[in-house]
């Protein structure tokens, strides 16, 4: 489990700037999981508009600054919550499709599927348990679906439907991983989004930075 609980240069929970979300936690570990991951789904507004993929934009420390994340950085966060509290985490990776709200995120994209989207796995009783730290309760209000819960017991990931509408679905599973596997990030969002490391994309509106930007 040592590889789990390790601190990473992207899991950086040693940094002082994570230490507010470990304020006033209960002393069983189920429930202190779970006070964690609502903090971070809750915690900053989705948005997936201005995505960076470079090392320093998705250390703990740097999201845990801002008031806004996608999926990915508040995976990171949380992941590394979880190993400052002494709960080994892994961090996962798929390739979805959203039904729901995401018209102007596939103008963006230019195809439906979202490449990379993340998740989080933590090791409690004796198990792992995944679970979706991605949509806050605001943006689930914006939207007309339902906030994801989570009980620490059982996973918690995306639901294929969402009163009768479909919402929803996993392509493809990338597996779960120690750290952040970057190169495969950029990789992969390259292979699906070429547009993307083709031009520069920097307003107010939408950005988009990866391993290969010239700034």
């Amino acid at each position: 489990m040592n590889e789990f609980l390790k601190e990473t240069d992207f899991l950086n929970f040693t940094h002082v700037t994570l230490d507010k979300f470990i304020l006033d936690l209960s002393s069983d570990e189920i429930d202190k999981a779970c006070e964690l991951y609502y903090r971070v789904r809750d915690g900053f507004l989705y948005d997936p508009y201005h995505l960076d993929l470079r090392l320093p934009a998705l250390t703990a420390s740097v999201i845990a600054s801002g008031k806004r994340a996608w999926c990915v950085e508040k995976s990171i966060l949380l992941a590394a919550l979880f190993r400052k509290v002494g709960i080994p985490s892994k961090l996962g990776y798929a390739v979805v499709t959203n039904h729901i709200g995401v018209d102007k995120l596939k103008g963006y994209l230019q195809r439906e599927e979202i490449v990379f989207h993340g998740f989080v796995e933590a090791f409690l009783e004796g198990k792992w348990v995944k679970c979706t730290p991605a949509f806050d309760r605001r943006i689930c209000r914006l939207t007309g679906v339902d906030p994801l819960d989570w009980d620490g017991k059982s996973d918690s990931m995306f639901q294929s439907f969402e009163k009768n509408r479909k919402f929803m679905e996993y392509i493809h599973f990338y597996g779960s991983f120690a750290d952040v596997p970057l190169e495969l990030m950029n990789e992969e969002m390259k292979k699906y989004y070429p547009h993307l490391f083709q031009n520069t994309y920097s307003t107010k509106e939408f950005s988009f930075r990866h391993l290969w930007s010239p700034e």
